[in-house]
């Protein structure tokens, strides 16, 4: 079973440091990265070929268009059982609140603490390749 994750950051270097960060999980197959740099993107990455492959939705809130606040509940209404992990560097109470309310499995702030970032998306694929 391939299982993908799928990044959602309208900033170009968030790709190259997530590939930094996981590349001995990548290198070893126990996941791919995919990467959208809109909501909308990430929307038509859900609807492709790929869509059933992705095990996790991680997307930062702030960016030009859709924001990841409004991803999320288009992302559930595709995907009820995805868990999508949302990053800001904004972890005020009311941004929190609003993203679980939404569907959001977990907020992250920025900057990322990749460490634990790791282990929740490890629990993520243990989760979806025991079901898949």
């Amino acid at each position: 079973m391939i299982v993908r994750v799928l990044v959602v950051d309208d900033e170009p270097d968030v790709e190259a440091l997530f590939r930094q960060q996981f590349r001995r999980e990548v290198r070893q197959g126990v996941y791919l990265l995919d990467f959208a740099l809109s909501g909308e993107e990430a929307l038509n990455k859900l609807d492709g070929c790929i869509g059933q492959q992705i095990i996790l939705l991680v997307s930062d809130i702030n960016m030009p268009g859709m924001n990841g606040l409004d991803l999320i509940p288009k992302v559930k209404a595709r995907r009820p059982d995805l868990p999508v992990f949302m990053i800001s560097a904004y972890g005020d109470p009311d941004r929190v609140r609003t993203a679980m309310e939404r569907g959001a499995s977990k907020f992250l702030t920025k900057p990322v603490d990749f460490p634990q970032l790791k282990r929740d998306v490890s629990r993520v694929v243990a989760d979806a390749t025991a079901s898949g």
